[in-house]
């Protein structure tokens, strides 16, 4: 699988969107092909890991979101599960997966619920090794014009805090499992 040429199937690859999206995955690609080479015991899949980073974020041309360039009619918070829909149809199963439980630090349906998130009512939280490997390295980048560095550790908690204790504890988690020499 070729991961920018399934991506220009849906992007003009001149455009902006397009730009934004290739970049964010590389950075996210190569965060999380760092993370898997220090968990060689969780047995990940580097080829899969990458075309993941890759294309975890397909969905968000389906959304509303102009600084991305992106025209769509659904909320931003809508890309996982609509991207997981895209790369399901198209024989990706587990790339699909991927794209549907990396936002935030993965959604449990109750969370999904109390926070009335325009999502289907179902858990979404990364299941594999490799799910997880993403979810986590994606949080340390944004798409937004931000800084083209790493967030610290403690501002992505923050963010996470926000939306509720059970996100941050998971990401915390997370860590714990994924680089326990940082000893956050």
């Amino acid at each position: 699988m070729d991961p920018l040429r399934l991506l220009q199937r849906f992007y003009d690859p001149h455009g902006k969107a397009y730009g934004i999206l290739v970049a964010h995955g590389m950075q996210v690609s190569a965060k999380a092909l760092a993370v898997a080479r220090q968990v060689p015991h969780l047995n990940p899949d580097p080829g899969f890991i990458h075309e993941a980073a890759m294309l975890h974020d397909i969905g968000i041309f389906l959304t509303k979101a102009p600084v991305l360039g992106c025209r769509g009619r659904y909320p931003y918070v809508c890309h996982g599960y609509l991207g997981a829909r895209i790369l399901y149809d198209m024989g990706f199963p587990a790339h699909a997966a991927v794209c549907e439980r990396h936002v935030g630090a993965g959604l449990t349906a109750e969370e999904i619920h109390r926070q009335e998130l325009p999502l289907p009512r179902r858990d979404m939280l990364p299941q594999s090794t490799d799910e997880l490997i993403v979810a986590y390295a994606d949080k340390f980048f944004s798409k937004n014009g931000g800084p083209k560095t790493a967030k610290p550790t403690a501002a992505i908690l923050n963010e996470l805090a926000r939306h509720g204790a059970a996100a941050a504890a998971r990401f915390r988690s997370w860590i714990d499992l994924l680089e326990p020499s940082t000893g956050c």
